[in-house]
């Protein structure tokens, strides 16, 4: 694993440390200050979970064994809550068992007290780069709906068809209207969705739907 977090732009990015010991909860928060990362800090899943919104990209610091709520429990609530933020499970009665549903459940990392410097520092960063990641496919997404809005209905059944493979002159049928129609309204789709090439328009479609970019047919390469 790369040890080297100074790729990650740490500014903006927080640790949210979740522990109920004061003494580890403050040494962890000094120790991640002093390394460039923003943290906050909680003694309970529960305050955690009435507190503030959240701020990203970011990452949960849990303690497994917790007041209330436990760690593992906070893990599976946030995970449908807060678009899987990423989770760093720690614990001083650490166990096959417990790493396995962590890890099971989508942690990046299990940790076991008292907690190696250096290996915290790489569970961090490796988490604090996939938020990253996922906050910036979220931005991206964003902006392709906001571009999608500006497509007329027409326009939008236009792109709607040729993303699903119809070729101009099958539009051009289902609609009633020729060819050179078609190639009008596409025109303006692939302007206002800023695509150079009809494959941008399937990679589009592809981000909207949340799938990853499969092959594109023969008809996309046009």
């Amino acid at each position: 694993m790369n040890t080297d977090h100074s790729d990650v732009n740490v500014s903006g990015s927080w640790v949210y440390i979740v522990e109920d010991d004061p003494s580890v909860r403050d040494s962890l928060s000094l120790l991640l200050q002093l390394r460039g990362f923003s943290t906050a800090t909680f003694d309970s899943a529960e305050a955690f979970v009435e507190g503030e919104a959240l701020e990203r990209p970011a990452c949960v610091l849990a303690d497994v064994r917790l007041p209330g709520m436990s760690g593992l429990e906070l893990q599976r609530r946030l995970a449908s809550q807060h678009s899987a933020l990423p989770f760093v499970v720690m614990t001083a009665h650490g166990d096959v068992a417990t790493a396995r549903a962590a890890l099971r459940d989508g942690a990046v990392d299990f940790l076991e007290k008292p907690i190696d410097e250096q290996d915290l520092l790489e569970a961090i960063t490796v988490a604090l780069r996939s938020d990253h990641a996922q906050v910036e496919r979220a931005r991206s997404r964003e902006s392709v709906l906001s571009r999608m809005q500006r497509l007329t209905e027409r326009e939008l059944e236009v792109f709607d068809r040729v993303t699903s493979g119809y070729h101009n002159r099958e539009i051009a049928e289902e609609f009633g209207i020729s060819q050179r129609t078609v190639e009008v309204h596409r025109a303006r789709v692939m302007e206002k969705l800023q695509a150079r090439r009809v494959a941008d328009l399937f990679r589009l479609r592809f981000e909207l739907d949340g799938s990853p970019t499969p092959s594109l047919p023969e008809s996309a390469m046009s």
